[in-house]
């Protein structure tokens, strides 16, 4: 049975006005998410990744940024059209957020308690705070937090990083939302950590059927735990496709460089492969190909003319932004260049 598709973006520009002209952070990108599913949006920094998840929690600092075009429905509902105050009552019922960084997510001059309770009552008006008590530590145990009462009495800063994001996760999920957002949600934790959070969010997925976007830039994440991928470049979405699919056959020359930029321990190499250059400033490139000045098969057109999505694939739903997708691909061009 086919799932159903919870959040369809379409043609989402989210667009920064400053002293140095307007900057299309998120330059008309195009996706959804099924219930249930997990999907990963990867890139380096700056390529446009937490603005699109700030435009979709309605979260974007205004001013100077602004949603300029696009729709972003959620469960039928367009949340571009809603009020502040209409936004305020789907954030963390319907749609919530776990940010990069844990501790300047929670208030310090309140216990965790204190935030949870108030995160359930504002959405449940005719609940007790007992009932909230009761609810926020049940939530607490879930995510494998030790002691649960206790460290509802706690401030932040008396967790450790890893204690922090399981409360954050906690406090997302109080409200069991259609959509959960994860923005970076390991980047502050060490490896053993980072392994527990990604398969309690897992665990979670499967329990809740809770839909998940996950936002990394680290790819060993995206092939632990999602299920499509979607890369960002530059504010546009330069490939799309399931993640083997991505992993085994990338059609767009900057997936294949984040995937050979990725540390093999089975093999030794004197130097780690990495992207020559670095992302444009936002809006720096008006004409061509975004990734043109890094990539190592550009060509004169890639330089003066857009390129377009090309389907790669109808059966594996599997999307790249190149011309050499109409040449065969990037395997075609390669071998083309050894035969010579």
């Amino acid at each position: 049975m086919d799932q159903k598709t919870l959040l369809e973006v379409t043609d989402l520009e989210t667009t920064f006005f400053t002293e140095d002209g307007n900057i299309p952070a998120v330059d008309r990108i195009n996706f959804n998410i099924k219930e249930g599913e997990i999907l990963g949006i990867v890139g380096e920094s700056g390529c446009g990744k937490s603005v699109t998840s700030l435009s979709i929690m309605g979260l974007v600092p205004s001013p100077p940024g602004k949603i300029t075009s696009g729709e972003i429905i959620l469960d039928g509902t367009d949340l571009t059209k809603l009020s502040e105050k209409q936004m305020r009552k789907i954030r963390g019922r319907d749609v919530a957020m776990i940010f990069q960084e844990p501790m300047t997510s929670l208030n310090p001059l309140y216990t965790i308690g204190n935030q949870l309770i108030e995160a359930i009552l504002i959405h449940n008006k005719g609940w007790k705070k007992k009932q909230a008590e009761a609810r926020a530590v049940e939530m607490m145990r879930l995510v494998g937090l030790p002691r649960a009462e206790a460290l509802m009495k706690d401030y932040p800063h008396q967790l450790s990083g890893g204690m922090r994001q399981r409360v954050m996760i906690a406090m997302a999920l109080l409200c069991n939302p259609k959509l959960l957002i994860a923005d970076e949600p390991t980047t502050a934790l060490d490896v053993t950590i980072q392994a527990q959070i990604l398969k309690l969010m897992k665990e979670l997925n499967t329990k809740f059927r809770t839909a998940v976007l996950l936002i990394t830039h680290d790819l060993g994440v995206v092939a632990e735990t999602c299920e499509r991928v979607i890369v960002m470049y530059s504010g546009q979405i330069v490939e799309e496709a399931p993640v083997t699919t991505i992993f085994k056959n990338p059609q767009h020359p900057y997936t294949k460089g984040l995937i050979q930029s990725v540390p093999d321990m089975r093999f030794k190499k004197e130097n780690l492969y990495s992207i020559p250059g670095s992302v444009p400033k936002p809006g720096s490139i008006k004409v061509g190909c975004r990734f043109a000045p890094r990539c190592e098969f550009a060509q004169d057109r890639c330089v003066t003319e857009n390129p377009p999505l090309y389907e790669v694939s109808d059966t594996a739903h599997h999307r790249a932004r190149c011309f050499l997708q109409e040449t065969g691909g990037i395997e075609h061009v390669e071998r083309a260049l050894e035969s010579r």
